[in-house]
């Protein structure tokens, strides 16, 4: 019975989010010897203010990709929606009518992403790379080598308010409850069962009865509103849209998937992992700046972290059944 508790821990304590807790510890260290004041509250505050956005898309991209699928156009869906709520805005509408539009010309994106990889039955990969430059191209259309500017009080408060007299901003309080609804959905209502099931035997779902189809259709709809949503935060919180707004986002969302314990094969990963890595990639992000690190060489060392994360979960589990297979001898 003791032997059998302690084989549980064991494995609890081998979890790889525990791997991310030790990083995020090492990270925070670093970054405190950086600057002394970094363990300042509003400093530790504001400093969620540069991932945020990134936060929201994270959050539906684990989904997708644990169904095994991916979405490389929420960058450009981000880029197209801003747009589209900009000139509106600046052509007369209410500035929340305005965002009102923006999201559904993201929810319209994400939805045609769903349509084509379900009936056409073609690779998640191969569509988004096609719509990513789509969407890109249309933003430019749009508005050009342009950027519109000059928001109303109210809508900036959005991406950079605080709770009442707080420290604390309002949109992570926005992103905590929308994450807390997407866990629960995940690892405790029968959609989530389905979306691992997706990820891990696609046609046996099929078989089983599972809409799957219909399942890809929501989470891309929803990829494409949390983008838009995303979008609204982000170009509140820099008071300037432009069609090159969120340029390279989609590489560091997947990097923080990924990097939470989500395979990319589908089937496996947990929301408490891809939360954790968010923070981390996004406190890394902060310790690098406060070094005044080049923006280039940040978006190397996050492709060297995306190589990283695909390659340590695999060889931390090859070299776990290694042992295991050893103790049986």
């Amino acid at each position: 019975m003791n032997a059998e508790i302690g084989k549980k821990k064991n494995v609890f304590f081998r979890r790889w989010e525990w791997y991310l807790v030790i990083l995020i510890i090492f990270v925070n260290i670093v970054n405190v010897y950086l600057s002394p004041y970094y363990l300042n509250m509003t400093n530790l505050m504001d400093m969620t203010f540069n991932f945020m956005e990134k936060g929201f898309i994270v959050l539906i991209m684990a989904y997708i990709m644990i169904s095994a699928n991916i979405d490389i156009s929420v960058a450009s869906n981000i880029a197209m929606s801003s747009v589209v709520m900009s000139v509106l805005y600046q052509s007369g509408f209410n500035i929340w009518l305005a965002v009102l539009s923006g999201l559904c010309t993201g929810a319209a994106g994400g939805l045609l992403n769903g349509l084509i990889v379900t009936r056409f039955r073609l690779s998640s990969v191969v569509v988004t790379l096609g719509t990513y430059s789509l969407y890109r191209g249309i933003s430019f259309l749009i508005l050009g080598d342009k950027a519109v500017t000059k928001f109303p009080e109210g809508f900036s408060y959005v991406g950079q308010g605080y709770i009442l007299n707080s420290p604390v901003p309002f949109q992570l309080v926005v992103f905590v409850v929308i994450a807390v609804l997407f866990i629960l959905i995940l690892h405790k209502t029968t959609f989530g069962r389905y979306v691992y099931s997706i990820g891990t035997n696609e046609e046996a779902c099929r078989y089983s009865g599972v809409k799957v189809d219909r399942i890809k259709v929501i989470l891309f709809t929803l990829s494409g509103f949390l983008s838009a949503f995303s979008g609204v935060f982000l170009t509140s919180r820099i008071g300037v849209s432009r069609p090159s707004i969120a340029l390279n986002y989609e590489l560091e969302i997947i990097t923080i998937v990924v990097l939470g314990g989500v395979s990319m094969y589908g089937g496996k990963g947990t929301m408490a992992g891809v939360i954790l890595a968010l923070f981390l990639v996004g406190m890394l992000r902060y310790g690098l700046s406060l070094k005044n690190v080049p923006a280039n060489m940040i978006l190397i060392i996050i492709g060297l972290i995306l190589i990283c994360s695909a390659i340590i979960p695999n060889v931390v589990y090859g070299v776990r059944k290694r042992s295991e297979f050893r103790k049986e001898i």
